[in-house]
Order: C-alpha cells, then sequence, then structure tokens
C-alpha cells in the first residue's frame, strides 16, 4: 500500500513539473512590477546583401558595463547571429520615456556607412525576453508585418538619408497566476506528506508581446548632452516632416532616445509566437500535397499493372517450362530475363556509389529525424540556432549508420570486407568534405566584407574536432559492424564475359534527366516558402506540411528508380546501378536550376557579386545533398526490386 502511496505522490509531483513545461518555446521567466529588463540587440541583416554585420559598426549608444555577447550555440555562429547587450532599458509596467545618449559628430566614415547600411535596406534585430521586435507598416492599403525596424530610411526623389533614432515601444504582458505545490518532507513510515496550497498565488507578469514604432527625430544636440542616460524626456510623435527629422551629414550629432508602453494582453505565454508564425498559403501547401499524391497514384499504378502482371506472367510461363524449352526460350526472347547473368555484375566506380549511397543514408536520416522532432515542436524559432544544430549533432551521430550501409554494399558488390577501412575514411570525408570546401570559399568573401556571417577561426577547429573526433571514428566502427553484418547474397551467378548492349535510338541519360522532374514535381511549391524564410528573413514553421511532402517525396523517388531501372533491364542494358542512383537524384539538377530562376526573377533586389556567390555557394551545397539522398533513396529500392526480381528465376 505505501507503494502505491508513493507512485501517487510521484504523479502528482511530475504533473505539476508538467503544468510549467510548454512546446515551442524557452523557459518562461515571471517578472515584477518594477523589474529591470535588458533588451539585447542580434546582427544588422538585409535581403538586399545577404551579408550580416554587428549592431555595434554603427554608432549606436553602448551599454554602461560596456558591450556583452550572449552565449550561442553552434548554430547561432554559423548562422552568423552575434547577440549583444544593448542600452535599451526597461521597468516592467513602467511606461516612461527616456534619453539614451549623443554621438559624438559624425566622421565622414561613420557617415558614409549610415548611407550605405539605409540605401542597401538594413535592418535592427532588437530581442526582449527572447522575443523579437515586430514591426506593423502599411503598403498598399495592406497591413504587413515585419521584425525588426530598419536603420534610416531614404525618401524618394532625394539624395538626403535619415536615421531612425527614437523608438516607440509597446510591451505586451499577461498577469501570471501559478499553483503551488510544496512537498515538505515523509512520514517515519516513509510516506509522503504534501502540502496543497493551491490558493496560494505566485503573482507576477509573463512578456507575450514586442512591438516597435521607428521614428526619425531631430533633437537640440547642444541641450540633450546636458542630460545622462536614462533621464526623463518629453514623449513626442513621429513627425512626417523631413525638417523634423535626423539627417545622416558630417558633424551632426544624433541624439537617441525611446518611450516604452506596457499594455495587458490575453495572450497566454504558450501561444506568444503565434504571432509570428502565422501560417500564410495553408491552400498552396495542400494542394502541393495533392499534386504529389497524383503523381505518386500515377506511378503506382504503372508499377502495380505493368509489374505485377506483365513480371509475374513472364516469371510463371519461365518456371513451367524444362531446362532445354527455358534455353531455347532464353535465345527468342529479349527483355529483362536475357541479362540474368550480367544485372549483378560490378558497376564501373563502385567504391564511389558505395560511398555516395553510405553518405546518402546518413542525410536521410538526418532529414527525417530533424523535420520529425521540428514537426513536434522540439525546434522552435524561440530556440536560435536549434534547428542547424541539432541537423549537425544528427549528421555525426549517424556516422555509424553511413558507415555500416556503405561498407555492408561494398561486401556485397565485392563480394570481401578487404578495402573497407579505405571506404569508411572515404564516407567520413566525402560530403563533409564538399562542404568544407564550399564554405571556406565563402567564408573568405565574408572575411574580406567584415561581416559577422563569417566562420571565426575557432569554430573552425571546433568543426574539424567534430568532423575528426566524432564523425570519422563513428564512421569507422559503422563500418566495421558493416563487414560482421551478412552479405547480401545474389540470387543469380555472373557470367565472366558481359554481354553485349543493343544499340538505342536515343541515349539513356536523357530519361534519367527527365525522370527528375517527377520528385522535383513534389517538392517546387515547398521549396518557394523555404528559400523565403532563408533569403527573405521570413519565419518557416510549416514542418508539418514539410514532413508529409518529405515521405511523398521518399515513395516518388522510389517509384521513379524502380520504373526506370525496370525499363532499362527491358532493353537489356544490366548497366542499372547508377542509373537507378541518378534517375531519382536528377532531381537535385532541377533544385538547383530552380534556384537560379528564384535569384533571378524573386531575389531581384540582391546586390553585388558577394551577395550572388553566398546565394550560389548555399543553393549547391543544398543541391548535393539533394542528390545524394534522394538518388540513395531510389538506389536502394531499385537494388532489393531487381534482387527480388530475378531471385525468383531459376537459374543453374
Amino acid at each position: 500500500m505505501f507503494g502505491v502511496y508513493r507512485v501517487f505522490v510521484l504523479l502528482v509531483f511530475v504533473s505539476q513539473l508538467c503544468n510549467g513545461f510548454y512546446l515551442p518555446g524557452s523557459y518562461m521567466h515571471t517578472y515584477s512590477d518594477g523589474d529591470s529588463i535588458f533588451a539585447k540587440v542580434n546582427s544588422l541583416t538585409s535581403i538586399e546583401t545577404e551579408l550580416p554585420f554587428s549592431y555595434y559598426s554603427l554608432p549606436y549608444c553602448q551599454p554602461l558595463e560596456g558591450i556583452k555577447k550572449s552565449a550561442e550555440n553552434l548554430g547561432e555562429l554559423l548562422m552568423g547571429d552575434q547577440i549583444d547587450n544593448s542600452a535599451y532599458r526597461f521597468r516592467m509596467r513602467t511606461n516612461e520615456s527616456l534619453y539614451l545618449c549623443t554621438t559624438s559628430p559624425l566622421n565622414e566614415h561613420e557617415v558614409k556607412l549610415l548611407k550605405q547600411r539605409t540605401r542597401e535596406l538594413y535592418q535592427v534585430n532588437m530581442i526582449l525576453d527572447n522575443l523579437p521586435a515586430l514591426r506593423f507598416a502599411k503598403q498598399n492599403g495592406v497591413t504587413i508585418q515585419w521584425t525588426g525596424y530598419p536603420v534610416g530610411y531614404s525618401p524618394p526623389n532625394s539624395n538626403d538619408d535619415y536615421i531612425i533614432n527614437h523608438l516607440k515601444f509597446k510591451v505586451l504582458v499577461h498577469e501570471y497566476e501559478g499553483n503551488v505545490m510544496e512537498v515538505i518532507g515523509t512520514g517515519e513510515e516513509g510516506m509522503g506528506v504534501i502540502s496543497e496550497a493551491d490558493k496560494k498565488k505566485a503573482l507576477g507578469y509573463e512578456i507575450v508581446g514586442f512591438e516597435v514604432v521607428p521614428c526619425s527625430v531631430k533633437y537640440d544636440a547642444e541641450k540633450m548632452t546636458k542630460l545622462h542616460m536614462y533621464d526623463p524626456v518629453p514623449s513626442v510623435n513621429c513627425p512626417l516632416e523631413l525638417d523634423k527629422a535626423q539627417i545622416i551629414k558630417e558633424h551632426e550629432r544624433i541624439t537617441f532616445t525611446y518611450e516604452v508602453e506596457f499594455v495587458k494582453s490575453e495572450t497566454r505565454w504558450p501561444s506568444r509566437w503565434d504571432a509570428y508564425l502565422k501560417m500564410e498559403g495553408a491552400r498552396v501547401h495542400w494542394f502541393s500535397i495533392l499534386n504529389s499524391l497524383m503523381v505518386i497514384f500515377f506511378l503506382a499504378g504503372i508499377v502495380f499493372v505493368i509489374f505485377l502482371r506483365t513480371v509475374r506472367r513472364d516469371l510463371t510461363k519461365y518456371e513451367e517450362l524444362d531446362k532445354e524449352a527455358q534455353a531455347q526460350m532464353n535465345e527468342e526472347l529479349s527483355g529483362w530475363k536475357l541479362v540474368v547473368g550480367d544485372v549483378f555484375r560490378e558497376p564501373e566506380m563502385s567504391k564511389l556509389l558505395c560511398i555516395m549511397v553510405g553518405d546518402g543514408v546518413r542525410i536521410t536520416g538526418m532529414a527525417v529525424v530533424t523535420i520529425v522532432f521540428a514537426a513536434l515542436g522540439f525546434m522552435s524559432p524561440a530556440s536560435r540556432g536549434m534547428l542547424l544544430t541539432g541537423m549537425i549533432v544528427l549528421y555525426l551521430f549517424l556516422g555509424i549508420v553511413a558507415g555500416y550501409a556503405g561498407v555492408r554494399l561494398w561486401r556485397t558488390v565485392k563480394g570481401t570486407s578487404e578495402g573497407w577501412r579505405s571506404l569508411s575514411w572515404s564516407i567520413a570525408c566525402f560530403f563533409p568534405g564538399i562542404a568544407f570546401v564550399i564554405l571556406t570559399v565563402l567564408n573568405f568573401l565574408l572575411w574580406s566584407s567584415n561581416s559577422t556571417g563569417a566562420i571565426p577561426i575557432s569554430l573552425y577547429f571546433e568543426l574539424l574536432a567534430l568532423w575528426f573526433c566524432i564523425s570519422v571514428p563513428l564512421t569507422l566502427f559503422g563500418g566495421f559492424l558493416g563487414t560482421r553484418a551478412e552479405a547480401i547474397q545474389f540470387p543469380v551467378r555472373t557470367n565472366q564475359i558481359p554481354r553485349e548492349i543493343p544499340e538505342r535510338k536515343y541515349p539513356s541519360w536523357l530519361l534519367v534527366l527527365g525522370a527528375g522532374t517527377l520528385p522535383f514535381g513534389t517538392l517546387f511549391i515547398e521549396l518557394f516558402f523555404i528559400f523565403s524564410s532563408i533569403w527573405l528573413g521570413r519565419f518557416y514553421y510549416v514542418f508539418g506540411f514539410l514532413l508529409i511532402v518529405l515521405l511523398l517525396l521518399v515513395v516518388v523517388c522510389a517509384e521513379v528508380s524502380v520504373v526506370l531501372t525496370y525499363m532499362h533491364l527491358c532493353v537489356e542494358d544490366w548497366r542499372w546501378w547508377w542509373k537507378a542512383f541518378y534517375a531519382s537524384g536528377s532531381v537535385a539538377l532541377y533544385v538547383f536550376a530552380y534556384s537560379i530562376n528564384y535569384l533571378v526573377f524573386d531575389l531581384q533586389s540582391l546586390s553585388g557579386p558577394v551577395s550572388a556567390m553566398l546565394y550560389i555557394g548555399y543553393s549547391l551545397l543544398m543541391a548535393i545533398a539533394i542528390m545524394l539522398a534522394t538518388g540513395t533513396i531510389g538506389f536502394l529500392t531499385s537494388f532489393y526490386f531487381v534482387h527480388y526480381l530475378f531471385s525468383s528465376v531459376k537459374i543453374d
């Protein structure tokens, strides 16, 4: 009985803990009246250049205690985030208008930099209690939501630029009342003694919204310099006349001020990110899924109608004949039945195929697990960099699976485990090596631009340490497991002399390239939203749709590859290995072509060769990863299809 009571006590205690756990988001923080809260600032970003820069690269007010960088995870560093403290201080539920600082007279370099950042549409990204600042603007009568506010603005038909130096903040707060349960101790018999304080309330306020209205205000610098930071100043309305705005020019002294208003809100803490994650274009996502389903059903019809009927009928007739009749039939018939002695012949560059399949298995596993966790809410935008960090960690530890898959395929093709160590090393270094070369070239471009997006030297060494201390050993261990696994036995023997392949009216690679259009058809609509998220600074959080599209893509890649493999075998072309890989892997060509199309027609504001090189470099890396993943899916499906097909043929 006492054991049951202990279980009850534990369940009650755990249930109380669960009341405070929310997904998605970070840990909830409650504030009391008058508590000081300091905003943080992230890197300046622009959709025109895609080059992030430090907030304090511009002459902004610095905090009294000096600039301090926030702890950043691996994903944030790779994304170019640089989160610093700021001078903007808020006191819970205290509406006030405050003075920050006045700069020294602007020199030529500062003016040039401010004008350049203004005309390149750079945004200041401010964060309060892990919430980005929201700004609402009207364009053509439609209210548009943005994160951050511009460095400045340039009026049309004018060569002058004006800086944003006054911010009107609105902080939405929700009054929090939480039940408290205290466990006092245990009795002499070991029973839990619980004191319930359900009526006792933990009163506080949660921040559930953070909005900003930017203004440019011309101040009397001589008068404002007499003030100290956080001295009160009169509230101002955003001026509409340009002569009352703060112009950017040499020898000007810029005064920075801000005001804050706290507003009660009915929005609860778990729902505070809903304003940022409003899903737009849901009908388009469903259209994409329905389009993919139509492609799947069309291909499935081909697979079932042609394969299950035609192949089964042929196999039944073939097996009913005696050996002499089978030999005579082999001479008379054409098609896949004639390549039984060559279908499992070792392909050209078999080692490269095993390497690419091993890496493809790892990338596919990483993508599936990451998207599943993101769809369940474990990788929220509230946790900056968590998505990229999770992908890297998964990629490292899935080295075991990559080594196992590559070495087992090597044993199957070669019939021996000899050379498995070299193969495992190659698997561990193939895709990471390509990524390292591309990122190094892009990093030199970022370094030359003094961008915060450049990977620090220290992070380079950390990545190399992760690569060679975790990924390589795990891949070698997976390869060792592959040598101990039972090799896949081919159902038919391979002839010593290769069979001549009949000439074709058209090259087979045309069919292989054309096959990639079907997987691309299931993917291209979702690609638009992903590209918009990466390059236009929008939040992407429809991971549920992305998971469905990924599953449909896997099915389409498998069906396309099987259909194309069967077509090649029917024309007595036994060199199906690489064709099966590229039948589905060729979707990467269309993805890269789409990225170029997106650059030309949707990113027309992207300026400068450095920005274009960054875009093309990252798109190329993504296309290579997609090729390895989709090619592996198609190849493995075709391999097991061919194995099943010829295991039904009895050959002495």
